[in-house]
């Protein structure tokens, strides 16, 4: 069951303190509260219930969204973000209470499940809706141009013009009408890593290898006094493990020597689960065993296959087994050439940062253009003027596909340089660049300050989930520093003219 209150938030003096006064209205928790679209995401939170009139009454969407905000910006865990909205009267308000309580709002495993339940497509359109609307309000005529097909022609209509305007140029308009190209779009791409220890292929084997010694000695619980226990070698096997493990330097010969004899260890003992499998049955182990189980058979293939080949890469290669889904992506960095997370490709407007595409699978970043591209046009009704993006994003197609557009995209272009280079250009060029850096300035302050230097859910999605919730507080924050200044502004303006 699910009751609607968004419609009916309460003012700051109106919460109730048992100790007297009244909340702060500059407070930012109070303006955050005021700020953020909850009747919108009500509307997605419902969709996501099983039942809005049976059973127990469900938790609103500005407690659950509320709390995960909380959590992000603090940087806390589950059980100490509940501690801090118990403590925290102005967090307490943030999350929909009429009243300050001195209790836990809600179980701290509650916070799994709002993540699971509003999920990554709620969570970026959300951050969505709120960019939008706050780009929108940083330059009012954005409402003003429309999104006629006559203003934006189609690929076909487009073939059939006799010209086409040129990359930096925009096309041609009928007087009197609005402009159809505003703004910059600034997109880059980086990897979020997940809480998993550097995978080697000895130390992933060796994990394997004690995960299915346990789940035999599971299996075979019931057939205790009745046969005895299959052999598994675990005491040799542990000790082969580690005098190769504990080398500084180890050779080629003796490391793959070392991973035949795990690779065998494993067979071995994959081969009695299957013998009591037909006696005493799966049922026996858990829900993370089996799972893990299926995880283990398939690194067992692909580690067999990379021995066999003499090769150290594999396709849809597996580095954890308690987090499957993970990819090592190669970014090519001099700290850490390849990481083991999400790659997100993130598109910086005015200030704000929006998600454009997410993966745990690596791919060519320069193929979201286009795409990125018209979800600008898609929010704001217009095409930008020019995409600020490195040289990945600079791919032919692309090129043709700004220039048909009359879009601008960073960077030289193709052919022989030119002996030389018109001051405009080089002044453009470095404009670009210094602009670029906005990019890679929000991939720090999300890596340093809001937790996308390690992501520490399991599941795939809520670790989607997480990364949204970052970007949207980052977005949130950067909303509160921009009120600020304004209103330093106003303050300098008032006291001048009083001058």
């Amino acid at each position: 069951m699910y009751r609607h209150n968004q419609d009916q938030l309460i003012m700051p003096h109106e919460f109730f303190l048992p100790f007297g006064g009244q909340l702060d209205p500059n407070n930012r928790w109070v303006l955050l509260a005021q700020r953020i679209p909850w009747n919108k995401a009500e509307d997605l939170y419902i969709g996501q219930l099983k039942s809005t009139s049976e059973g127990r009454q469900a938790f609103s969407v500005r407690m659950a969204l509320g709390a995960l905000i909380i959590k992000e910006r603090l940087g806390t865990s589950d059980r100490e973000t509940v501690e801090q909205i118990k403590e925290n009267p102005y967090l307490q308000y943030f999350i929909g209470l009429t009243e300050f309580k001195q209790e836990e709002p809600f179980h701290h495993t509650m916070m799994t499940h709002f993540r699971k339940r509003l999920g990554p497509d709620i969570i970026n359109q959300i951050n969505e809706w709120f960019v939008t609307e706050e780009v929108n309000q940083m330059t009012p005529d954005r409402d003003e141009i429309t999104n006629d097909e006559d203003e934006h022609p189609s690929d076909d209509d487009e073939n059939h013009t006799g010209s086409q305007p040129t990359a930096g140029q925009p096309s041609k308009q009928q007087p009197h009408s609005t402009p159809t190209h505003r703004g910059k779009l600034i997109l880059d791409a980086t990897c979020v890593p997940a809480d998993i220890a550097y995978p080697t292929d000895l130390d992933l084997l060796n994990k394997s290898r004690e995960k299915l010694e346990h789940m035999i000695d599971v299996m075979h619980q019931p057939l205790r006094g009745i046969q005895p226990k299959p052999r598994t070698y675990r005491k040799k096997a542990r000790q082969a493990y580690l005098q190769v493990a504990k080398q500084r330097k180890v050779s080629k010969k003796k490391l793959r020597k070392a991973i035949k004899a795990q690779l065998q260890y494993i067979h071995r003992n994959l081969k009695h689960i299957e013998e009591l499998a037909q006696q005493s049955g799966l049922h026996l182990l858990s829900t993370r065993q089996y799972r893990e189980l299926l995880v283990i058979q398939e690194v067992y293939r692909q580690q067999k296959e990379m021995y066999d080949k003499r090769n150290n890469r594999i396709e849809d290669c597996i580095v954890s087994i308690e987090q499957p889904h993970v990819r090592p992506i190669v970014r090519g960095k001099a700290k850490a050439p390849v990481e083991f997370g999400a790659k997100v490709v993130i598109s910086v407007i005015e200030g704000y940062t929006l998600i454009e595409h997410i993966s745990w699978d690596n791919f060519h970043e320069g193929n979201t253009l286009q795409a990125s591209v018209e979800a600008y046009r898609a929010r704001f009704g217009c095409y930008p003027e020019a995409v600020i993006a490195d040289q990945l994003y600079r791919t032919r197609e692309n090129r043709r596909y700004c220039q048909a557009r009359g879009i601008r995209l960073s960077g030289p272009p193709l052919g022989r340089p030119a002996k030389e280079v018109q001051p405009e250009h080089k002044k453009l060029a470095r404009q670009d660049a210094c602009e670029r850096n906005k990019a890679e300035g929000k991939f720090g302050e999300g890596k340093r300050c809001y937790g996308l230097d390690r992501i520490y859910t399991r599941l795939p999605e809520t670790s989607e989930t997480a990364i949204g919730l970052q970007y949207f507080t980052m977005n949130l924050w950067h909303w509160l520093r921009s009120l600020f200044v304004f209103f330093c502004y106003m303050v300098l303006l008032t006291s001048s003219r009083k001058k």
